[in-house]
């Protein structure tokens, strides 16, 4: 059984810095990309950073647009963990951040909110 659980988030003024976690268990995480993405009020879920495997992908890393040179997505394989260091956050990042995987499988975290304001 596929599970993804989620820690971090919260408030932060402008300009600060946040941190996701995401474990994941049932499946061999090593093997496969891992997604972050968000969604704001009124908006569409979007991607906002994906990791590719070592093995096949190089742990290649992807972001959006909007969010390249801020955030930054890792992995550790021998803990079957991804993360999302966020910097220079942004009133418009404010969302519920969602970790999905393996690959493009329907599993997803919880959600954590991410609330960025003075």
């Amino acid at each position: 059984q596929v599970l993804l659980v989620q820690s971090g988030g919260g408030l932060v003024p402008p300009g600060g810095s946040l941190s996701l976690s995401c474990a994941a268990e049932g499946f061999t995480f090593p093997l496969y990309t891992m997604n972050w993405y968000r969604q704001a009020p009124g908006k569409e879920r979007e991607l906002v950073a994906s990791i590719a495997d070592h093995k096949r992908g190089g742990g290649t890393a992807e972001y959006a647009d909007s969010v390249k040179g801020r955030f930054t997505v890792s992995r550790d394989d021998s803990k079957n963990m991804l993360y999302l260091q966020m910097n220079n956050l942004k009133p418009d990042d404010t969302a519920v951040y969602y970790c999905q995987g393996p690959e493009s499988a329907n599993y997803w975290g919880q959600g954590t909110q991410v609330t960025v304001s003075a």
